[in-house]
Parts: structure tokens; sequence; C-alpha cells
């Protein structure tokens, strides 16, 4: 696509992103098959293409409307239409450029602005622990709405004490540890039973998706760059992966080479930190066949059937699909993705269902609909967005997969 740069962005490092990005886009719509917001509203301008056409109009000098705002912030960033796109636009790092631009140039009302600081401050804050360990004690008392954000409390379990030659950084998350803690500590046990030790350095935090993806990319970049100092001393010891057990952290660590590219003092460590980043689904070829061994098949058998929503961030934004459930499968366990609309999103997408609830809980229920006729005896999944959204209106368990596998691992033994 022919884009002719403003004066304002010729020349800047952000202008240079953009053009190369929709100079990729031949507006051929296979994205519009894949894009939720487009299946659910059917305006081309709540579409990858129709935003697609947005951004370009902004970067060639066209001022941008309160409705060029809504168009962008109604994207979920599930980054399907990547997947489905035969050109290769790299449309979630497009549109992360494009909602920078647009916010600065329109301001949004004071009630939205709020909840936006709101969230990006209080997820990430040392506070969030405590006040989520509060809202359990009342969760009875709650209305359903705000009920839904606040699991019941888990019982995490003991972390292994064992140590092992083989070692793996992981990141304990912002808001896991508070919300579901045993799915960290089910993924130490689990690694541990393969002779792999699960390290958690306490200064590295955020993961910077929360504060970025909110349009606070410098809060964002500097939680990044202190995870990057958390873990640069252990990467020079030869740690052999960062792990990762969401799916939503995963992608952004796998991008910090891109994100901090331009950043003289970060840019080769940023590289390397994506480079070493595995999803947890990633050693699980590894693990298999001491897992195997471990496993007792009549346990496994036991399960039943289980139905496997493979996350936005899994599927499209780190390009896995498939392993889960083949490893899964290979375990003995019995795992079936939903026969329809597998690909799409559940409508989580971080704080997506808070900012836009209205379309998330749609998003939601269809999804669940196509999983229900599964009749599994659980749901599973790899991110804790899509695991407590769905939980929140699902009838069955909603787990990360790797607490099943702990679950009957420990049984085993």
């Amino acid at each position: 696509m022919q884009t002719q740069l403003a004066p304002e962005f010729q020349n800047t490092l952000i202008g240079k992103e953009a053009e190369a990005i929709l100079r990729q886009c031949v507006h051929c719509g296979f994205c519009a098959a894949t894009c939720p917001t487009y299946q659910l509203m059917g305006d081309e301008l709540d579409g990858p293409r129709g935003r697609i056409y947005l951004m370009k109009q902004v970067f060639e000098g066209a001022q941008p409307t309160r409705k060029t705002q809504l168009h962008l912030d109604r994207c979920l960033t599930c980054r399907n239409c990547e997947s489905t796109c035969p050109s290769g636009v790299e449309y979630g790092h497009l549109v992360d450029l494009g909602r920078k631009v647009v916010d600065a140039k329109v301001q949004r009302p004071l009630k939205e602005r709020a909840l936006r600081w709101a969230l990006k401050e209080g997820l990430t804050s040392a506070l969030f622990a405590p006040a989520m360990k509060l809202g359990q004690s009342v969760r009875g008392l709650m209305p359903a709405a705000l009920k839904a954000k606040v699991p019941a409390p888990q019982n995490a379990g003991a972390w292994p004490q064992e140590t092992h030659a083989r070692k793996v950084l992981m990141l304990a998350g912002c808001v896991q540890p508070a919300m579901m803690p045993n799915i960290n500590t089910a993924t130490a046990r689990v690694l541990n039973a393969c002779g792999i030790q699960v390290i958690v350095p306490p200064a590295a935090g955020c993961c910077g998706a929360v504060k970025f993806h909110l349009n606070d990319q410098v809060g964002g970049l500097d939680h990044m760059r202190q995870n990057i100092d958390a873990w640069w001393p252990w990467v020079e010891r030869g740690v052999e992966a960062i792990v990762m057990n969401v799916s939503g952290c995963g992608v952004t660590v796998k991008e910090y080479g891109h994100l901090l590219q331009h950043d003289t003092h970060y840019a080769d460590k940023a590289k390397r930190i994506s480079e070493l980043t595995r999803d947890l689904s990633e050693l699980l070829p590894l693990c298999l066949p001491e897992l195997q061994k471990k496993l007792k098949p009549e346990l496994v058998a036991e399960v039943g059937l289980l139905a496997y929503h493979p996350p936005c961030t899994l599927q499209h934004g780190q390009q896995l699909k498939g392993g889960v459930e083949t490893q899964l499968g290979l375990l003995g366990f019995k795992l079936r993705v939903a026969d329809v609309e597998a690909h799409l999103c559940c409508g989580s997408a971080g704080t997506y269902s808070v900012l836009q609830a209205d379309t998330a809980y749609t998003l939601r229920d269809r999804k669940l609909g196509h999983l229900n006729k599964l009749q599994a005896t659980a749901i599973l999944s790899a991110n804790i967005g899509c695991i407590t959204h769905l939980q929140s209106g699902a009838d069955v368990p909603v787990r990360h997969w790797v607490e099943l596998v702990d679950e009957v691992l420990t049984k085993s033994q």
C-alpha cells in the first residue's frame, strides 16, 4: 500500500516503523474473516483492514477523532489477523503505534482516563495482592460483575526445595501470584519432577504488557528494563531458559528485543532475553519421558474428556499451535479444542474485559457455547486472563493445563 507520511512523522522512528508495516498491507481483506470484532459488529472499521486505513490516514496527517480512538480501542489485539495475513503485516506492532499517536491527539473523557489509570497502576502495584486477599474474604457478598473478577482463594501447595543442575527462570507475574498462585507452584513442581529447578528472581515484576497496552508505553518499557536487570545475572551464569506460564506475558517478553531495539543500553540484552524466553508448553517435549514414567495411566484416564482453549497470545502472538494438545495427548490425556471457532478470541484480552465489557462477554459466551458442546469435565487454557474470564461464565472448572498435570502427578506418587 502506498503511503505518504505527514511531515511530523517523516524521519522519525515511529513514522518509519509505521510506514514499513503499512506498506506490507495489500488490503486483500483476508483478515476480516478471522477478526472477532468484525464478526460481531460487521463494521469495516472494526476489522483490521479498516483500522489499518484509519491509522494510515493519521500517519498521513489526518486529524484523528474520538471515533478513530473508539475503533482502535475495540481491537482485542488478538493478532488472529496476523495468522491469516498472506503478506505478513505486523498488525500488533502497528496498532500499538497508532494508539500512541491517536491518544496524544485525542483526549479521553475524565472517567475513561481515571479507569485506565487505575488499571495500569493498580494491577501492577504491590498493593494488588492485599487488595485481592481482602476481596476474596468478602467474595460471597459481591455483585456478580465484580465477583467474576475475584477468583476463589487457592491453596497453592508447597514450592519444591530440590536443587538441579538444569535451571530456568520464571516470571511470577503481576496478578497471577495473588489471583491463582497454584499455577506458579504447579509449574515449579512439574518441572522439578523433570529435573529442572525453577528460580523466580524477586526483583522481576510485571512483564510490561499492562502499562504498554494501556498506552503508558514509557512505564511499560521501564518494567521491561527492570526485568532484564533482575534476570541478567542468571543469564550470565548460563540459565537454560526463561519460562512463561502466562501466554500473554510470554508474547510480550519474546518481543523485548523489538520493543527495546533503539535503547542503546538495553537493546542487546533485550534481544538475548527474547531468545531465551519459552512458553511452558515448549518445555513439554523435553519433559515427556520423565512425565510418562511418573504419571499413572489409570489416574490420567480418570480425568475424562478435557476441553482446551488455546489463548490468542499463544496461537497467534507466539505462533505456537497444537503443542499443548499434542503433548498432553502423548501423556494419555483426552484433550479436544472446540469444533468451531477455536481460533477466535474468548474476549479476555488483558484489560479489554473491563474496558469493553459488552463485547468481551459476548465473545466469552460464544466461546463457551462451542466448548460446552464437547461435554468435557473441565476447560484448560494457558493464560490467567482467559482462565478467569471463561470461569466467570462456565459451569465446569477452568484451569491452567499445568495444574492438571501437577494434580495427577501428585496423586501418582
